[in-house]
This record gives C-alpha cells, sequence and structure tokens, in this order.
C-alpha cells in the first residue's frame, strides 16, 4: 500500500516509525557507505535512536516541513530519499538520498528523485528544488546531473564532517526547467 514502483523490483514507499526494525537492519548494510558522507547512519545506531529518527520524520511530514521516503529492492529496504527542507510557502524543498552498497549503479537514486521532484513540483507548487551534496561524494554528484540540476556554485569548507571540512555543492532546478524536461 502506498507504494510507487520504480520497475525492476524497486519501489518507492513511506518510511515510518513502525519500520524502525527494518530501517536499523538497513543502515547496519549501509552504514560504512552512507557514514563517508552524511551523518544519518551515526543517527540511527540503536533500535531506540532508528525510531527517534523516524519520528522525527514522521512529525515533520505532519508539520509539512519534511519528509522521508525508502528505496525497497525485492521487498528489501535498500536506500532512501528525503526532503531535508520543504518549504511549501516559499516554493523550495532539498532532497537527499542514500543508499547501501548492494544496490549502488542500478539507477535507483535517480528513478526515486524523479518521482519526488515530479511530486514536489507538481501537486505541491514547489519552485525550487535543491540538491546539496559534498564535492568528494561523486555518486550523487552524477545523480544531480542525470536530473539535469544546474550547479549553482559551492560551499567552500562549509560542512564539519569527520574532522574535516568539506566544500558543499549547491545544484538545483526550477519548476519550469522541470516540467521542459518532463515533455
Amino acid at each position: 500500500m502506498f507504494a510507487t514502483p520504480l520497475d525492476d523490483g524497486a519501489e518507492l514507499r513511506p518510511l515510518e516509525p513502525w519500520r524502525a526494525e527494518e530501517f536499523l537492519a538497513h543502515m547496519d548494510r549501509a552504514r560504512d557507505l552512507v557514514d563517508q558522507h552524511i551523518q544519518l547512519a551515526r543517527s540511527a545506531t540503536d533500535l531506540d535512536s532508528a525510531r527517534a529518527l523516524l519520528t522525527s520524520y514522521a512529525r515533520q511530514q505532519a508539520a509539512d516541513t519534511g519528509r522521508l521516503y525508502g528505496i525497497w529492492l525485492d521487498s528489501t529496504l535498500v536506500g532512501g530519499l528525503l526532503f531535508r527542507v520543504f518549504d511549501a510557502d516559499a516554493g523550495n524543498c532539498e532532497v537527499g538520498c542514500w543508499l547501501e552498497p548492494a544496490a549502488t549503479g542500478r539507477g535507483l537514486v535517480t528513478r526515486a528523485a524523479r518521482v519526488l521532484i515530479d511530486w514536489a513540483v507538481e501537486e505541491r507548487g514547489m519552485h525550487r528544488v535543491e540538491w546539496r551534496v559534498s564535492s568528494t561524494n561523486t555518486a550523487s554528484v552524477r545523480v544531480a546531473q542525470r536530473l539535469g540540476m544546474t550547479r549553482d556554485g559551492v560551499l567552500r569548507e562549509s560542512y564539519p564532517y569527520r574532522g574535516v571540512r568539506h566544500d558543499i555543492e549547491i545544484w538545483s532546478l526550477l519548476a519550469p526547467e522541470w516540467r521542459e524536461r518532463r515533455r
């Protein structure tokens, strides 16, 4: 129920608090890869913290300020996407993603991101969709490129993570650009 097919046995579904145990098992498989670039893996290290993270996104969804979705491949949670920022009044949002190693290289994030962006632009009236990514995360940069986003710039050494200050690239697309690409 409430699943969007992504083809090849994959689907996008809401990632809700009742899935905390499944989410934790997924994070345990994904931890080393995810932890290279974002703090998500450090936020879900046991069942309580996994449930708390999912609950925080459920609250954000209820407040219309964020959302969290999982990517399932052959009935196994293998990754996800989120609206880290969702400002309906301003018409701006930010999409983020993660994936476990076994699911990389299949285009799952790109396909799922298209579903989210299409919903944000067409259903919710978002004007600007952002994708913020560490310059060292080449896989995520390639997703932004495949989505047809424009690289707006780089926030130099703006993201302190794991004892290193990382450059963050800001990619975006505007609603008219998205609609033109979808034609």
